[in-house]
């Protein structure tokens, strides 16, 4: 079974074989995480994920669903996209949405035989989500996937800020 380690650094300098973005629907940049990803990655990116098919009118990947382009300019082969639900107060289906993005992202990363994937803390940012609980459902989550036979062997919790890493760290050591 792989390992989840917690990581204090901007995601877009980490090797991995996939980086995760916490993208919006249209996949074309944004704020945050998100914007930061595009820019290191250079135009090319937003060029791959122009040429990710539209699901539903301004939709390439709804939420809780992943897609995958190469990575361009980052050290990261790949970045898998995810699109993290926006908190309405938790009884709107946001701790399943949640689970599904990273779920689906490590769907990606062990059917593309990924090794290493990191990920960001998926909709803590301008959607909102309560950081203790949003860490919890994703180590959680992950755990659940290497265990079922997930490919990876190893899996980055990256954080830009010491709370975040605090928060991933208390969810990683006091995991099931």
């Amino acid at each position: 079974m792989g390992r989840i380690r917690v990581l204090r650094s901007d995601i877009t300098t980490v090797q991995a074989d996939a980086i995760v973005n916490a993208a919006n629907e249209l996949m074309l940049g944004g704020g945050g995480v998100d914007g930061a990803i595009h820019a290191a990655a250079g135009l090319e990116l937003l060029e791959a994920c122009k040429k990710v098919p539209l699901v539903s009118p301004r939709v390439r990947c709804p939420t809780g669903e992943a897609r995958i382009t190469p990575a361009f300019r980052l050290p990261a082969t790949y970045v898998i996209h995810t699109v993290g639900p926006i908190w309405r107060g938790g009884r709107s289906g946001e701790a399943e949405l949640l689970s599904a993005c990273y779920a689906n992202s490590l769907a990606l990363a062990t059917e593309h035989q990924l090794r290493s994937i990191a990920f960001p803390a998926i909709s803590c940012g301008a959607f909102g989500y309560p950081l203790e609980e949003a860490c919890s459902i994703a180590v959680d989550t992950i755990e659940r996937k290497l265990k079922s036979g997930a490919s990876l062997s190893d899996v980055l919790l990256v954080a830009f800020e010491g709370h975040v890493a605090e928060a991933f760290s208390y969810a990683v050591s006091h995991g099931k």
